[in-house]
């Protein structure tokens, strides 16, 4: 059994029609190979141009390709391998590429020879000499590529030391002493366990202090993410959110917040003790939280919610900081320079939340819709300071809780010593380095055209799929049938050509590619919301909706519906697993990892629902495993029969209604999150049963899911008994009552017998 430190195997494509020709171009390829094969190159033979770029699409660990330059057609001899040779630097525009020519009276034109980093002869250079180069050229392009942190870890973890520090399991020695502990290291590996190092390794730098190669991985990603400089965060955005907050304001600051927010927004609130004035997204006819509408975010506007705030006693006081959410759950994203724009005579500082969205800046699609837009040296100093937090695990390829803050300095900056006191209070001083690296390696994998090549493969298979539906549901109304829609336009416009089609019709590379195609404008009623300002919001493609029969455009029930729970339900036995589910929409990410066709496996599934809805399949049959337990109250009962029921249940409730009303009106605030906070660490709470919760004040957050966002903040009232926050939560238990197993999650409550219990204050 090896322990030794895996280095990334070396590997070359080596493309050639002549590898079986017996011929001397032929015998001198077979050669080549073989002595790349010595060195330990792993080589992969191509000898069509198909081949070719199939594994160049296929594999991005190809660290150089050896292009045969006789790789062509009857009419053209070089036409395959200049086609090759586009798009590998379409993809890559540092692997090393070397141009294999027969002899010295090759001509290559000069469009050619900006793309290749060298021209080899192979039959007057010597294999050995060949196999030289390569393997210089691959030791060359592996140390350029590897961001500053990784490649000191990696060599530093190379060097075998003995360790006399923390971690105890010493670069993983102390699992091979127990048999379980052995099974653990043998699945994690010995890379893992020997990158795990403690934070007195000097030589690594100091996450604290932002010192040595860590201060130089944070450089690296600053540039890459447009920002004057990054933090590196290795406890998700959530800490990302809450340093930040804790940096810009204190106890009886004014800071103003959406109130579509994290939860971790919530709790920096409590930390600070700061004194918030909400911001109330827009919501539409599907549940689907909107963004702040511009006219929430004038100046005046901003005025007269500090003065409807009975919290904010000093009514002359301005905000220091603003909070937004950017992109929502849902995928809309805001024009960013409008919101400076809008905000910068409200507030010093802006603070977007973008834990979702951290590809933004790598593609033309998302242009001017992220905090980081534009470049850094360009952006006017007068204007307020911008932060952004970075999920980099979410929707890049980093691992679980990493995160990156950016700042850009505007006016009144946070200076880095007192910002660093903040991140202090939150950071562990045992990281992981493994996290540290994967944050700086996925900001690797966007720079040049690696980013652009990577987010458009995304986008255009969340395209491909959103068009996929679009089709067969268009197909199934002719027939009088119903299927499933994705939330966007049903037609778009080609700018360039000004012809209107319907979305389905519409060519993948213009919506891949065509702001225009998503962007919200005035008076469309597909989005829902009728007073949004023109061109103010964009919906990413990415992050598609899918749309269950049942909630008309204008709000109204349609004669039957499908609750999109069931549908979850349903795809969770065949092993899919979405991100969102909300009353009549189910949210799928088209994230960095997702594989070409991969959306196929979903529309089987979805059409699979359809034929087992209209069979009115038995619920028992194809919403429960084998051997699973199925609530008595389902016996006998039918896919088809159970969406009525709760679809009845919906409409005679009026629980819809009672959501809009409850996330679009603020409740009474009585005291800030901070002094509620307080009286709970006292313990001077006491639960209430939601039937007795009229005018209660709740010390903590009540959250339920969908949407995921607070309802009640702790030191709000709760209202009145016929008020919407508690006829919601009403609601909300008498659905878990009604239909077991489809209860909604509601953070802040504690279910009892079916019945809903809040902690309140005294």
């Amino acid at each position: 059994m090896s322990h030794g430190v895996r280095i990334v195997e070396m590997k070359a494509l080596l493309v050639s029609a002549e590898f079986n020709a017996q011929s001397a171009v032929g015998r001198a390829v077979r050669a080549l190979g073989a002595a790349l094969a010595e060195r330990d190159i792993t080589v992969l033979e191509a000898s069509t141009v198909e081949d070719a770029q199939a594994l160049i699409h296929s594999d991005p660990g190809i660290q150089c390709v050896l292009l045969s330059w006789s790789m062509g057609s009857e009419d053209d001899s070089h036409a395959g391998a200049t086609q090759t040779l586009n798009l590998i630097r379409a993809r890559n525009t540092n692997v090393p590429v070397m141009m294999m020519a027969g002899s010295g009276g090759a001509q290559l034109s000069a469009e050619v020879m900006r793309q290749v980093d060298e021209l080899i002869w192979f039959l007057e250079d010597t294999t050995a000499f060949i196999a030289g180069r390569v393997f210089a050229a691959i030791k060359r392009y592996r140390d350029a590529i590897a961001p500053p942190f990784t490649r000191a870890l990696i060599d530093f973890a190379s060097k075998y030391e003995y360790s006399w520090h923390t971690p105890g399991h010493a670069g993983g020695t102390a699992f091979l002493k127990s048999p379980v502990g052995a099974a653990f290291h043998d699945y994690f590996g010995e890379n893992l366990l020997r990158s795990d190092l403690s934070i007195s390794v000097g030589e690594l730098g100091s996450l604290l202090d932002h010192s040595g190669p860590i201060g130089e991985s944070e450089k690296y990603c600053a540039k890459i993410f447009g920002g004057d400089r990054a933090y590196s965060v290795t406890n998700g955005s959530s800490m990302s959110n809450r340093v930040i907050m804790m940096a810009s304001v204190t106890r009886g600051d004014y800071a103003l917040c959406d109130r579509n927010a994290h939860k971790s927004t919530e709790q920096a609130l409590t930390m600070t003790g700061v004194v918030p004035t909400y911001l109330v997204p827009s919501r539409n006819h599907l549940g689907i939280i909107g963004p702040i509408h511009a006219k929430t975010l004038s100046e005046a506007s901003v005025k007269a919610a500090i003065d409807a705030n009975p919290l904010a006693k000093d009514k002359a006081k301005k905000a220091v900081h603003a909070i937004v959410t950017n992109s929502t759950y849902d995928g809309l994203i805001y024009l960013v320079p409008r919101v400076v724009e809008l905000l910068d005579k409200s507030v010093d500082r802006i603070h977007f939340d973008e834990a979702w969205y951290g590809y933004a800046r790598f593609n033309p699609l998302y242009r001017d819709r992220f905090g980081m837009y534009g470049e850094a040296k360009d952006y006017p100093r007068d204007k307020p300071t911008i932060f952004t937090t970075t999920s980099t695990h979410k929707l890049l390829a980093a691992i679980s809780q990493s995160s990156l803050i950016n700042v850009r300095d505007g006016r009144n900056p946070v200076p880095h010593a007192r910002f660093n006191e903040s991140y202090m209070m939150h950071a562990s001083t045992s990281p992981l380095y493994a996290i540290i690296a994967s944050n700086e390696v996925s900001a690797a994998m966007m720079t040049g055209v690696g980013g652009v090549t990577l987010t458009h493969d995304s986008i255009q298979e969340a395209v491909i799929f959103r068009k996929a539906v679009w089709r067969m549901r268009r197909d199934a109304q002719i027939r009088g049938d119903w299927f499933f829609s994705t939330w966007n336009a049903d037609v778009v416009t080609d700018p360039s050509s000004g012809k209107t089609m319907a979305f389905e019709d519409a060519p993948t590379e213009l919506l891949s590619t065509e702001p225009s195609c998503w962007v919200l404008q005035p008076g469309q009623s597909w989005h829902g919301f009728a007073d949004i300002e023109a061109g103010y919001c964009m919906l990413d493609p990415i992050k598609v909706s899918i749309v269950a029969p049942g909630i008309a455009e204008d709000g109204s029930f349609e004669a039957s519906g499908i609750p999109a729970m069931l549908v979850t339900a349903f795809l969770s036995q065949r092993g899919i697993q979405v991100e969102k589910t909300t009353d009549f929409t189910i949210l799928v990410l088209f994230s960095l990892g997702v594989t070409r066709g991969k959306f196929g496996t979903l529309v089987n599934a979805l059409l699979r629902f359809k034929e087992a809805y209209d069979a009115n399949t038995p619920v028992a049959e194809v919403l429960y495993g084998h051997g699973e337990a199925v609530p008595e109250a389902y016996n006998g009962v039918g896919l088809k029969d159970l969406a009525n029921a709760m679809f009845e249940q919906m409409k005679s409730s009026n629980i819809l209604r009672l959501q809009a009303l409850a996330f679009s009106s603020l409740p009474e605030p009585v005291m800030t999150p901070a002094d509620a906070y307080s009286k709970l660490v006292h313990n001077e709470i006491e639960e209430v049963a939601v039937d007795d919760l009229a005018g209660r004040v709740l010390a903590n957050a009540i959250v339920p899911y969908p949407p995921g966002i607070p309802m009640l903040m702790p030191g709000e009232s709760a209202g009145a008994a016929d008020g919407p926050f508690i006829g919601y939560l009403r609601g909300l238990q008498n659905w878990g009552e009604r239909f077991p197993g489809f209860g909604r999650d509601t953070h802040g409550v504690e279910v009892k017998d079916g019945r809903y219990f809040v902690q309140c204050l005294k």
